[in-house]
Parts: structure tokens; C-alpha cells; sequence
């Protein structure tokens, strides 16, 4: 049985003729579309957090300190009689 006769291994099947010139193209086509858009979407967000880390440092700065809310006489009351400190007037 002589197989080599019948195979011919010197000759790829057209389809697969297709496919290396397509990946020749792609080398010269230049950047993957999948790739920019993941570079863009990345980039943006980055941006966004770069922009909001800057805005808060600078409010930091520059915005004066939250003021607390004022204490009710009768809180004030309470937390003295827990100190064992008489309230005044009685």
C-alpha cells in the first residue's frame, strides 16, 4: 500500500489559504477594536477616579469644618446627673 502516491502534501485546501492571508492582514491592520475599546473604557474610568480624588482633597482644603449640631438643654441636663454634678437650680 503505497499512501504517499495518493496524499499530496504539498497542496493546502483553498480555505485554509484564506485564513493566512487574513492573519497577515490583521498584522497590518493595526490594533485589535476590542483592545481600544477596553483602553478607552479603562482610561475613562481611571479619569473619573483621578478627578473625584482631586476634588476631594481640595475640598478638604478649602471647605471649613462641618459644624455639630447643638447639644438640648436636656441632654446636657441628663449627662450631668450621670457625672454625679448637681444641675443648677436644684
Amino acid at each position: 500500500m503505497d499512501y504517499e502516491a495518493d496524499a499530496d502534501f504539498d497542496r493546502v485546501p483553498p480555505s485554509f489559504d484564506r485564513m493566512k492571508n487574513v492573519a497577515r492582514g490583521a498584522e497590518a491592520q493595526g490594533f485589535n477594536p476590542g483592545l481600544i475599546v477596553l483602553l478607552l473604557v479603562g482610561g475613562l474610568i481611571l479619569l473619573f477616579l483621578v478627578g473625584n480624588y482631586a476634588l476631594y482633597v481640595y475640598a478638604q482644603k478649602t471647605l471649613p469644618p462641618k459644624k455639630k449640631k447643638p447639644v438640648s438643654k436636656k441632654k446636657m441636663k441628663k449627662e450631668r446627673l450621670k457625672q454625679g454634678v448637681s444641675a443648677p437650680g436644684e
